[in-house]
């Protein structure tokens, strides 16, 4: 028998399985989305059914084909893939743009860099992206809210129709959301004071009675989802807070210089998916980094990079690129600002025999 030292790292388990995590994702994720359907009727409901089915089904067909074990799908993670993938897609978009997106989301971004916990982008987000760049009239085809049982919703068969036939939405149903508005209209030379004095009211973003993806319109049940997973310690608040107070910063900057060009700070946090982002997107324990420090990089990258896209970009939206770039700057973050380990200072020596409210001093001290 070998007299080797064996070395190993003290480990502290949380007690929350992979289970655990993606399931409360999920369940944070419910008001949102209920509302989501409830504003969009039928066709918004087909295309999460159909998104999120072809997510698993397609982990189960890479799970398969890597002879892994099937039961591995169990885990959610699947499933989160394809319901945030259907939350961020305009509601009335045909099914085989929930299918497509799915498939990439689970087999690309996911499965092909190793499965869960090996990826180095968010995977609802690289799969978001490729459809945008790919099918862009598809994900730029916005509808007014038409909830179920109003005079304005389509029936059971039109919705059908809608959704797996590619019918045309009513013309009187079909608009812009207020960010690509307010690109157009600043592309017109219009003011952006008056463009948003005559057509935003930050009460109906903020509660979501308005044009957008299905899931990202409710800014307030977004928020009430994000609080629950901060209650139950699912994520923390370093990315999200550091994300949404550098955008607020810019946004409130650039106004104060030059109204005409630039929306102020209730237009961003409201409009799009920033919150959705911010929380449930941004925070994503893969492809984030580890230390509270790198956090805040991290965050504050994403909220840059938002209001950079938003007002000289291509595209009116950037949570999904924003986050996306920030992930490929992850591993260099994380090699920058490391975190201390367990047992030795902060610049990697042993911690010193000292008491332990001095020993607290130290570390901080470094």
């Amino acid at each position: 028998m070998s007299d080797a030292t064996v070395f190993s790292s003290p480990f502290a388990h949380t007690g929350n399985s992979v289970t655990y995590v993606m399931l409360q994702v999920c369940f944070a994720l419910v008001p949102c989305t209920l509302f989501g359907l409830y504003l969009f009727g039928w066709p918004a409901l087909f295309l999460f059914l159909v998104t999120c089915s072809a997510a698993v089904f397609t982990e189960l067909l890479c799970l398969y084909w890597l002879k892994q074990p099937w039961y591995r799908v169990l885990d959610g993670s699947a499933l989160l893939t394809g319901w945030l993938i259907a939350i961020t897609l305009p509601p009335w978009a045909p099914w085989w743009i929930g299918a497509v997106g799915a498939f990439f989301g689970v087999a690309v971004g996911k499965q092909l860099y190793g499965g869960i916990g090996q990826n180095i982008f968010n995977p609802a987000m690289l799969a978001r992206t490729a459809l945008l760049i790919t099918f862009p009239v598809q994900l730029t085809s916005w509808v007014a809210p038409a909830p179920l049982g109003s005079e304005l919703a389509p029936s059971f068969l039109q919705s059908l129709s809608i959704t797996f036939a590619s019918a045309p939405a009513p013309d009187a149903l079909t608009g812009a959301t207020a960010l690509g508005h307010l690109k157009t209209a600043l592309t017109l030379e219009q003011s952006a004071s008056d463009v948003l004095a005559n057509d935003f009211i930050w009460w109906e973003a903020l509660l979501g009675v308005s044009a957008g993806s299905m899931g990202e319109t409710s800014e307030v049940l977004v928020l009430l989802g994000a609080l629950f997973l901060m209650w139950r310690r699912i994520i923390r608040w370093e990315i999200p807070v550091s994300m949404l107070a550098t955008l607020a910063i810019f946004s409130l900057i650039f106004e104060v210089a030059d109204s005409d060009n630039y929306a102020g700070v209730l237009f961003h946090l409201t409009s799009g998916g920033v919150l959705l982002g911010a929380f449930f997107i941004a925070t994503d324990p893969i492809t984030s980094p580890i230390s509270r420090l790198a956090k805040l990089i991290f965050g504050a990258g994403c909220g840059l990079l938002v209001f950079v896209i938003r007002n000289w970009g291509g595209f009116p939206e950037a949570v999904a690129f924003s986050v996306l770039f920030m992930n490929s700057l992850t591993p260099l973050i994380d090699r920058y600002c490391r975190p201390r380990v367990y047992g030795r200072l902060p610049g990697g020596k042993p911690l010193p025999p000292l008491p332990s409210v001095d020993l607290a001093r130290e570390v901080k001290r470094r």
